[in-house]
């Protein structure tokens, strides 16, 4: 337990380090070209959504949409800040970010304590990944008494802990420690773990990237709108009052759908 204590706070001093270093070049930024600089935290490792490409540069999905918001947002400069995902919510808490763009779903408990804005960007589902072959599980029912792979706090881990306090046996979830859902599928691949439950267009690019023997099955569990989160406040306020109508203008143009289908092979844009 100690153990976990430590780390967990040595990543987020890291963390701090990284943002105050960012904040700097920032600053130098913002009074070059008088931009107020807006710093999003999203994760490095997610793909097709948010990653690190080959040049250690973020990229992916939720990345250029924030891309084509700032490009169109005067006044302001949009930078990222790549945040492990047990952080990423302290960090937008204290301050070191002033937004999220990360896959976050709508939640109602999640709006209860942070600003989303109104227009959603993508349109997720939830599905069950098990070992290719594997035919005993099909429905969330099936993972009742099974060990699954779960991210603390994530949407996909809520649904499951939801889904624990009516269950006859409770899911046995297993809280990953590194944050990285490759290694969760490769230990449904390797047998540690029975299953893991997440989008399946992550799912399916891990799968391909790293030659995976994990398959998806069954139906979707739920379908989530996804958006970007801010800080309730003023500044929360301000800023979700200048992204929505970009936001919006982006869906009509076809601007999603574009990035849509570059990133992920198919238009997921919520109406």
């Amino acid at each position: 337990m100690k153990r976990n204590y430590y780390l967990s706070v040595s990543i987020f001093l890291l963390l701090i380090v990284g943002v105050a270093l960012s904040g700097c070049s920032s600053k130098e930024a913002a009074s070059a070209t008088g931009d107020q600089v807006i710093l999003v935290g999203t994760q490095n490792d997610y793909p097709p959504f948010a990653f690190a490409d080959d040049n250690n540069e973020l990229t992916g999905y939720d990345v250029e949409v924030v891309k084509a918001i700032d490009e169109q947002l005067d006044g302001y400069t949009f930078e990222f800040v790549a945040v492990p995902w047990d952080s990423m919510f302290l960090a937008l808490e204290s301050n070191k970010i002033q937004a999220i763009a990360d896959q976050v779903a709508k939640t109602p408990e999640r709006q209860e304590k942070y600003l989303f804005t109104d227009e959603s960007y993508f349109a997720s589902q939830t599905v069950i990944a098990v070992k290719t072959g594997r035919e005993d599980i099909q429905t969330i029912e099936d993972l009742e008494g099974k060990k699954v792979g779960a991210l603390a706090g994530d949407s996909y881990t809520l649904l499951l802990e939801e889904y624990n306090k009516k269950a006859a046996q409770p899911i046995d979830l297993k809280y990953s420690e590194s944050g990285n859902p490759s290694e969760i599928l490769q230990d449904v691949q390797n047998g540690r773990l029975d299953a893991y439950v997440n989008d399946p267009i992550m799912v399916n690019a891990v799968l391909e990237k790293n030659d995976l023997g994990v398959e998806i099955v069954g139906q979707p569990l739920v379908n989530d709108d996804m958006g970007i989160v801010m800080k309730k406040g003023e500044q929360g306020e301000k800023l979700k009052a200048l992204i929505d109508p970009i936001l919006k203008e982006l869906k009509q143009d076809g601007t999603l759908a574009e990035l849509s289908k570059k990133w992920t092979g198919g238009e997921y844009i919520p109406e």
